[in-house]
């Protein structure tokens, strides 16, 4: 019973339901606390944007590179993972599932998809890309700022982590007991209870 009704009618919370909500809240945290971690691999491993300027203005190295959408690839793929191993972390945690623990996945995830963006732009290249160009000179080649093209990607972690989630509860978890079969009016041979061994 996750709750009671006292004579004003008004429902009150009871312990296991309040005690979903504190392991919800925490679970949340945590797992927007790692998007750092994930900024910081985006940061390493996306591929940066090489950019060279002359005394006036600021040019793409190469006019052909696919930097930007190895930017987004390499985030939405890293979201993925993250999504994956924090709904795997937080089911050998506590496997009973419930509602509270998906959507702290999904507000956790999206909270640390948006951590990570901010972190990996952070550590990456500075984005005042003129004050960039006038400190290396012109002619040297420099990094352009890490960017996320498609704000979507943000969606990747919590999705991956909801689905995982509602997937290693439904294969793995806690099953609810059959229930009994119904008995009929009328019913000859009403279902005994089985046998204690």
């Amino acid at each position: 019973m996750t709750g009671a009704t006292p004579p004003n009618g008004r429902p009150v919370v009871g312990p296991e339901l309040a005690r979903e909500l504190r392991e919800g809240a925490l679970i949340a945290l945590v797992v927007a606390v790692s998007g750092v971690l994930l900024g910081v691999l985006w940061n390493w491993l996306a591929p940066h944007t090489p950019l060279i300027a002359d005394t006036r203005n600021v040019y793409l190295k190469n006019t052909e590179g696919e930097e930007a959408i190895g930017a987004d690839g390499t985030f939405v793929l890293l979201s993925l993972a993250f999504g994956a191993l924090t709904a795997a972390a937080v089911f050998l945690f506590r496997r009973r599932g419930g509602i509270p623990l998906v959507v702290a996945l999904v507000v956790g995830g999206l909270l640390g998809a948006v951590l990570g963006w901010v972190t990996g732009m952070w550590l990456g290249p500075t984005p005042d890309v003129a004050a960039h160009a006038k400190q290396v000179g012109p002619g040297v080649t420099f990094n352009g700022p890490l960017r996320l093209q498609a704000k979507g990607a943000l969606l990747a972690w919590p999705i991956a982590g909801m689905l995982t989630q509602l997937a290693l509860t439904g294969l793995f978890g806690p099953r609810d007991p059959e229930p009994d079969a119904p008995h009929w009016p009328g019913d000859e041979h009403p279902p005994q209870p089985p046998e204690a061994h």
